[in-house]
């Protein structure tokens, strides 16, 4: 029985189906994302959504979708499904579905009278190819297959309506054809394994809805291009399959290119290797660079996200080499940011104060996988450069003090990860000595110190290092440990942020932390006690001032509550380590227990994938991104903890 499969009596549910929804990426940007009922229900949903760098930094949504008609005895019976105005859908396919599943690739199974088809979709990777194959698994006379194809040839951000601009023109090409609707897009590519006939019928269909839209306070309508159909007959013994891309493909190798994509998926089978799946797919390969997507399906390559993330997308999977190819661009990026220097590397941020140390943080983790020994020789002079640049003052908003802590201005811009912001003002104003900065502060100069005192004796650099590690250690308790026993979030001046947020929990995790065991101990009790939920840790604890748990409305709305309230898996990675360190083996079941709360979102949402956030308060219902790398992330790095753990 496969680990995602989902039978009648849910697919024919749209309550229950249009919420749950499936992700593929060709590890090159582009990606195929819908509901399991191939019902759009966001303006970033599409069969082939790719990167255009020609026009811009966004996806853009080719073919939004492709409707099957099974035509018997003159018969059609259309598979499709979408939603219009006043709750209306249509043509309603969903109903003839029998089962869902998606253990290797997402697998739809139809029942029309005496016809069962199979559909069967993939992404090819590093290229902006989809593939659908149909196979006819019973029919008792002749059946013949119509494809429609939907065109939208618009940014994720906007929406296509109908207009005298969009282009009609196709050209015929072997078993299919190409089109492109506006200049400036590729050509799309439409085949089929099979010989086929093309039906010129252009048309129009207007006032499509995207309920998930509607929700988020967006306009959510379009109208969607429809050029005609393809229609040929399927027998059982011959599958066929769909190609939709922006090059021309021989149609007889796509029987075969199916076949061998498909042998290279991850099953996802169990827990862990739904993660695994997960995090394969934020690996972006742009030319010879390597980055990590935020999340799907609207993030980018963020500097914070990457480093945060790469480690347990990586070496808590052992997978050393994609460690390497992110990091040998991440330290271009790291580089040409420190020298000011112009680049054509894709990653954002990395001017906040915090990336730098993240990267220390990022090459710790290598350490402590592989050894301190292969950190030292492959990053280095890295760790070198960083710290020198940081403690000679260089940084643009990042500034070392005489006692030993670092400060940034965040009044008015958004520098933490905590980054809402309305009317380009944070919503959540950081600024001065911010807890978790100054956390990594001490982390990054203990580390560095000691890698470099094993190394290379006690050198000038390794030296001076430790001294600022001494003053930091007790300006930090000094600073932000209260006498409730839990850290101030910030502090700036006179401003004493007694917010409880789980921006202290790195002080309890980190290998290296100014707090003594008692200390860290009140850290993790008051985060257990006021910040813990099922799926994650809140931004913001319910006796704080100002607590929004909801992530829900319009724009402005989910705004206020991005992060005053809301439940981050992530941060519970940090917090669970915390809870390994102070508790060893006695933790086990425990953390166990809290594992199981995230396992359960293998079959919502997402399938096998886990959300940006969660409402903090009951049912906990996953909200933002569908996929979320930080968060998968960490879930992988703390089941590898408790691998560890466990063979001990």
């Amino acid at each position: 029985m496969s680990y995602l499969r989902f039978d009648k009596t849910l697919m024919t549910n749209l309550e229950e189906s249009l919420t749950r929804e499936i992700l593929r990426t060709n590890r090159s940007g582009a990606y195929h994302c819908s509901t399991i009922v191939d019902c759009n229900t966001r303006k970033y949903h599409g069969l082939l959504v790719i990167p255009v760098p020609e026009l811009d930094d966004e996806n853009h949504v080719l073919l939004s979708s492709l409707d099957e008609t099974v035509v018997q005895h003159g018969a059609e019976f259309n598979l499709g499904l979408h939603k219009y105005h006043g709750d209306n859908f249509s043509p309603r396919g969903h109903k003839y579905i029998r089962e869902f599943e998606c253990e290797k690739v997402p697998t739809t199974i139809y029942r029309v009278g005496g016809v069962v088809l199979k559909k069967e979709k993939l992404f090819v990777h590093h290229e902006n190819r989809i593939l659908i194959r149909y196979t006819l698994l019973e029919a008792h006379s002749k059946t013949t297959l119509r494809l429609r194809p939907y065109l939208a040839f618009r940014s994720v951000r906007q929406y296509t309506h109908e207009n005298a601009q969009a282009s009609r023109h196709y050209d015929e090409v072997k078993n299919g054809l190409k089109t492109c609707m506006y200049p400036g897009y590729p050509d799309l590519y439409m085949q089929m394994s099979k010989n086929n006939d093309f039906h010129f019928q252009p048309d129009w269909y207007r006032g499509i809805e995207y309920t998930k839209e509607q929700e988020r306070g967006y306009d959510f309508n379009e109208d969607l291009y429809v050029p005609g159909y393809f229609e040929m007959e399927i027998t059982k013994d011959e599958p066929i399959v769909f190609s939709g891309g922006i090059s021309e493909i021989e149609p007889e190798r796509l029987n075969e290119l199916f076949a061998q994509e498909a042998d290279r998926r991850t099953p996802r089978d169990s827990f862990k290797n739904c993660l695994v799946n997960a995090a394969h797919q934020f690996l972006n390969k742009q030319g010879d660079e390597y980055y990590i997507l935020a999340g799907y399906p609207w993030f980018k390559c963020r500097a914070r996200d990457m480093f945060i993330s790469l480690p347990g997308l990586t070496l808590a999977i052992n997978e050393l080499d994609k460690f390497d190819m992110v990091m040998n661009t991440a330290v271009k990026a790291i580089y040409a940011f420190m020298k000011g220097e112009d680049t054509s590397l894709i990653v954002y941020e990395m001017e906040h104060p915090d990336v730098l140390l993240w990267a220390i943080w990022t090459v710790q983790q290598f350490g402590k996988a592989i050894s301190r020994k292969d950190a030292y020789q492959k990053y280095g002079n890295l760790l070198k450069d960083i710290m020198t640049y940081l403690v000679d003052g260089k940084h643009p908003n990042l500034a070392l003090h005489d006692n030993g802590l670092v400060y940034s201005d965040g009044k008015d811009k958004a520098v933490t990860w905590m980054n809402a912001t309305v009317n380009g003002r944070p919503v959540t104003p950081r600024s001065g000595y911010i807890v978790e900065f100054n956390t990594l502060w001490y982390n990054a100069l203990m580390y560095v110190s000691e890698l470099l005192a094993e190394n290379e004796g006690a050198s000038e650099l390794s030296s001076r290092l430790a001294g600022i590690a001494e003053k930091t250690a007790k300006s930090f308790v000094d600073t932000f440990l209260n006498e409730y026993g839990y850290l101030l979030d910030y502090v700036d001046g006179d401003m004493l942020d007694w917010s409880v947020r789980p921006n202290m929990i790195f002080a309890a995790s980190f290998d290296y932390s100014p707090l003594d065991a008692k200390q860290k101990k009140g850290i993790v009790d008051i985060a257990t006690r006021e910040l813990l939920t099922p799926k994650g840790l809140r931004s913001l604890s319910p006796k704080s001032g100002g607590y929004n748990p909801n992530y829900v409305g319009p724009q402005l709305q989910r705004d206020y509550a991005y992060h005053q309230g809301t439940a981050w898996p992530w941060l519970e990675g940090f917090y669970l380590e915390a809870y390994l360190r102070l508790y060893k083996r006695s933790a086990i079941s425990f953390v166990e227990r809290q594992m199981i709360g995230y396992e359960d979102e293998m079959s919502l949402h997402c399938l096998g994938a886990i959300p940006e956030l969660f409402d903090g308060n009951p049912p906990f219902k996953g909200r933002g991104a569908v996929s979320f790398a930080m968060n998968v992330a960490q879930i992988l790095r703390t089941l590898n903890l408790l691998e560890k753990y466990d063979n001990q």
